[in-house]
């Protein structure tokens, strides 16, 4: 199933949430949840926090589709704002009990996800995506990637790359704004 089926599916499931419907929702999990998972697990770092964080996703589905607008976002960009706000809450509500490794550190993740085609398709969307990432400035690219990818707040990152607080939101705000141009070409 292409890219464009799976994104129709996914919209068409979610606007069906809101009225109860149990099998979209078992739709738009069995079509996003080795993804979010793969993003709540890059986040965490521990595979039971990550499925915690995943179920608590799900909830938020079930309780918010009615707040998603297709016309605003892609679907899989609203789902996996999701897993990466829940993701974050987590770590930091658990941070001050916990040993941080470095991101690089992290297992890899077995993917049962599409195979072939759909391996293919996944692999041109990576080559674009990097592409558009490397097209940003190197501050705007480490910003981006420090919160998205590590699960960085703009403080920690405003700290660490030692710019004040306005400064590093100014650069995720330019740097998501190129990168979403990029993509849409």
């Amino acid at each position: 199933m292409d890219a464009d089926a799976n994104r129709s599916l996914i919209v068409t499931a979610l606007a069906r949430i809101p009225g109860g419907d149990r099998a979209a929702l078992q739709t738009v999990y069995r079509l996003t949840s080795a993804k979010l998972f793969g993003v709540a697990l890059r986040i965490l770092g521990e595979r039971s926090e990550a499925e915690d964080v995943l179920q608590e996703v799900y909830v938020t589905v079930w309780r918010k589709a009615a707040d998603f607008d297709a016309s605003r976002a892609s679907p899989m960009t609203w789902l996996i704002a999701i897993a990466r706000n829940r993701a974050i809450d987590r770590l930091r509500a658990t941070r001050a009990s916990r040993h941080m490794e470095p991101i690089d550190a992290a297992a890899e993740v077995a993917d049962s996800g599409p195979i072939a085609d759909s391996a293919l398709e996944l692999t041109q969307d990576h080559v674009r995506l990097h592409g558009c990432l490397d097209g940003l400035a190197a501050h705007e690219r480490a910003a981006l990637r420090g919160a998205f990818f590590d699960g960085n707040t703009y403080d920690d990152l405003a700290a660490r790359m030692s710019v004040p607080l306005g400064t590093m939101k100014s650069w995720i705000r330019r740097a998501m704004i190129k990168l979403k141009s990029c993509l849409e070409q």
